[in-house]
């Protein structure tokens, strides 16, 4: 094992927060971020950039989740309020918000959130099909449901049964 990855373990299960799993399995790294009071999570491997949110100009006649645009880097990008796509309640920008830079079908865009919390690392074992968890009335744009698996301080694998991630699936939900 090398040096700095028996760091990182050492660093991780002293906080409780281990993540790691036999290392046999295949994981996949998500973006966890709160919008109103759920937590959400889109594959890291869609997002491009976090953002704190710039000025945003509103476009006159948008739609009313799109709250404007911005340039980044010269390149002008649609700004999408997370929370009124979702149909939750509109809420103002605070200073935890962040805009997710994501690449849509042909732009990328921004996807703004109320805080971004951190990256999870699910195993297939740790992600279940939204229609099993929550009916036939599940959205489209729910990809399923991730329960992080956690290791405790004395190694112990736990189910991350306080620990659900509504996992979007970021194509359906910016056709819609």
């Amino acid at each position: 094992m090398a040096e700095g990855s028996s760091r990182r373990e050492l660093s991780a299960s002293r906080s409780g927060r281990n993540r790691a799993l036999p290392s046999g399995e295949d994981r996949e790294e998500y973006l966890g971020f709160r919008a109103d009071r759920e937590m959400f999570a889109v594959s890291r491997a869609l997002v491009r950039e976090i953002l704190k949110p710039p000025p945003i100009t509103e476009v006159p006649r948008a739609r009313r989740d799109i709250l404007g645009i911005v340039s980044v880097r010269g390149q002008i990008t649609t700004v999408i309020d997370l929370r009124r796509r979702l149909g939750l309640t509109p809420n103002p920008p605070t200073v935890a918000s962040r805009v997710l830079l994501v690449q849509g079908n042909d732009e990328v865009l921004g996807l703004l959130v109320d805080e971004v919390t951190q990256v999870y690392r699910l195993s297939p074992q740790e992600i279940e099909p939204a229609a099993s968890v929550l009916g036939a009335n599940v959205g489209s744009h729910v990809a399923g449901i991730g329960r992080p698996r956690i290791r405790g301080l004395r190694g112990e694998v736990q189910s991350g049964i306080d620990e659900v991630r509504i996992l979007l699936d970021l194509a359906a939900l910016l056709s819609s």
